[in-house]
Order: C-alpha cells, then sequence, then structure tokens
C-alpha cells in the first residue's frame, strides 16, 4: 500500500512536472510567436515615422519700399534720384515729379535728388526702413539763378532735314542751320514763350511752326516733317499789241489786283513767258504792258489768274 501510494504521488508529480514543462514550452512557443509579430509592429512603428511629408519652403523675406514727389513738376519730371546706404539703387522721376525705390530690406538709406538748373531742399534726406514702407520722402525743386536752357529737335527725313534752316522767335530770336541728318538746337535761352519756324528750298513742313514755352527745362523733341514740293510751272501767253512792240513786261503778284512787280521783260516778237518761280500753295496774278521803241509803256492789260497746288 505504501508503494502504491508512492507511486501515485510519483506519477503525480512527474504528470505535474510534465504539465508545468508544457506549460513552459507553451508560454516558450507564445513567446516564439509574439516576439516576432512585437518586432513586425515594431518595424511597422519604424517605417510609418520615415514617411514624412516634404520640407515646407523657407519663409519669403519682407522686403518694403521708399517713395515721395519732387515739387513743382518743372524741377521733379526727369529729375534723377539716388539711393544710398543699405542698398544703392537709382530711379528718374516721372512727369509729375514721383519717384519709388522697391524691394529694401530693413535699413538705413539716404535718398538724394538732382536735375540740372536746379536745386533742392533738403538736398538730401535720411530714412531708415524697419518693418515698413517709408513714403512722403519729398523735396522741392528751386531753378537756380541764371540758368539758360535749349530748344532741340529733328527734321525728318533726311533728304528735307539736312540744311533747313530754322527759325526761332518769341522771348528770343536767333537762326540756326541743321547738321548733317536734321538736327537743330537753340542754345542759352531763358524761360518763355517761343516758336520755332523750319524752311528749305523745295519743301514744305509738318506742321508749319510749333509754339512752345521753356519752363525751368531743356525743350527737347521739337520735330518736323519734310514733304518735297511738286515743281509747277505757270505758262503765259498774250496777243500782240496794236501798236509796234519792242518789248513786253510782265508783271506778277500775290495780291488781286494790285502790287504787280515786274518779272520779265521778252521781244516784241515773243508772245509768251513760263513763271517757273511760283511757290505751292500760293495764287499769283499776272497781267503784261507793251514798250514801244521810244520806251513809252502802255497801262497793264487784262489780268491772269493762276492758282498753284
Amino acid at each position: 500500500m505504501k508503494r502504491a501510494r508512492h507511486e501515485d504521488q510519483l506519477g503525480e508529480l512527474t504528470h505535474s512536472r510534465n504539465e508545468s514543462s508544457f506549460r513552459a514550452r507553451s508560454a516558450l512557443w507564445l513567446v516564439g510567436i509574439l516576439a516576432p509579430v512585437a518586432f513586425l509592429w515594431g518595424c511597422s512603428g519604424v517605417v510609418s515615422g520615415q514617411n514624412t511629408q516634404p520640407n515646407p519652403p523657407p519663409p519669403t523675406t519682407q522686403t518694403y519700399s521708399i517713395s515721395g514727389t519732387i515739387s513743382p513738376a518743372a524741377g521733379g519730371s526727369g529729375a534723377t534720384v539716388t539711393l544710398s546706404g543699405a542698398a544703392s539703387a537709382t530711379t528718374t522721376a516721372n512727369s509729375s515729379g514721383n519717384y519709388a525705390f522697391s524691394g529694401l530690406a530693413n535699413g538705413a538709406y539716404a535718398v538724394t535728388p538732382s536735375h540740372t538748373g536746379y536745386t533742392f531742399s533738403p538736398s538730401v534726406q535720411a530714412a531708415t526702413v524697419n518693418g515698413a514702407n517709408v513714403t512722403g520722402l519729398n523735396f522741392t525743386a528751386t531753378p537756380q539763378v541764371g540758368s539758360t536752357y535749349s530748344i532741340s529737335g529733328t527734321i525728318s527725313p533726311t533728304a528735307g532735314g539736312v540744311g533747313a534752316t530754322v527759325l526761332l522767335s518769341g522771348a528770343a530770336g536767333a537762326t540756326t542751320v541743321t547738321d548733317s541728318v536734321g538736327n537743330y538746337i537753340f542754345t542759352g535761352l531763358a524761360n518763355g514763350a517761343y516758336t520755332v519756324t523750319p524752311s528749305n528750298t523745295g519743301y514744305s513742313f509738318t506742321p508749319a511752326s510749333q509754339n512752345l514755352t521753356i519752363n525751368s527745362a531743356n525743350v527737347t523733341g521739337v520735330n518736323f516733317t519734310a514733304t518735297a514740293q511738286l515743281t509747277h510751272t505757270v505758262a503765259l501767253t498774250w496777243n500782240a499789241g496794236t501798236s509796234a512792240a519792242s518789248t513786253y513786261n510782265v508783271y506778277r503778284s500775290v495780291v488781286n489786283g494790285t502790287g504787280f512787280t515786274k518779272i520779265s521783260s521778252t521781244s516784241g516778237t515773243v508772245l509768251s513767258y513760263t513763271d517757273a518761280t511760283v511757290l505751292n500753295g500760293t495764287t499769283y496774278y499776272y497781267v503784261t504792258t507793251t514798250v514801244d521803241a521810244s520806251g513809252n509803256e502802255s497801262v497793264f492789260s487784262n489780268q491772269a489768274v493762276a492758282v498753284i497746288p
């Protein structure tokens, strides 16, 4: 009985040990299964962490502007404005005298205007850009005492412009001749109203003349267009007088019925004359007289009219 009981206990112990061993193996088996799963989960987490979006672009640097007006417009228009300091630049004021510099970073700057024939108040201004645009940096332009200016332009095409005479009238009078490409210039002129009129034999001009005003600045681009005139002539014929003629005198005027000037004398046997000195766009009036051998001259004949296109 004791032996049998001992065996039973041994069997139970063995069974117990086998069961513990089974459980241990089972636990190890589960760990063996779970460990790779845990490892896969860990890998999954790492891969997910690496799948990031592209880096955003760096922020854009903010820039600002400096602007103002040079007045009056006569001195401001076309003035050169120079920027110095944290950055350097040059610009030209518009026809109203406005100017602007853009794309500027924060920093200290200086603005200086210049224009031939003018002084400026103030002569230079400091400006500090600090996170905002700088506006209203204004200047006043004053004409320099004793300054003189010029009027210039071109007559084209060169065929009609070269060698043309240009007349200046008004506040001052002068005459000049265009150069080899039709350019002309009048210098040393004071402020005032002027008229420019070109002329060249065989040409008409558009416009015929130009009025302009110098107001403390040079006047440029006073241009003209030359058009070749068509050549016209007037052919005159008349009947012989009742008395013997030694010569015939031909008279011309641009006024109807008066103001006649003798332009030719022909032989008493010639009853015609061609006037080749007429100008386009002009109306002419002609008469003739008979001169006998003693030098006696008859009264004017009837009047002939020629309209030159």
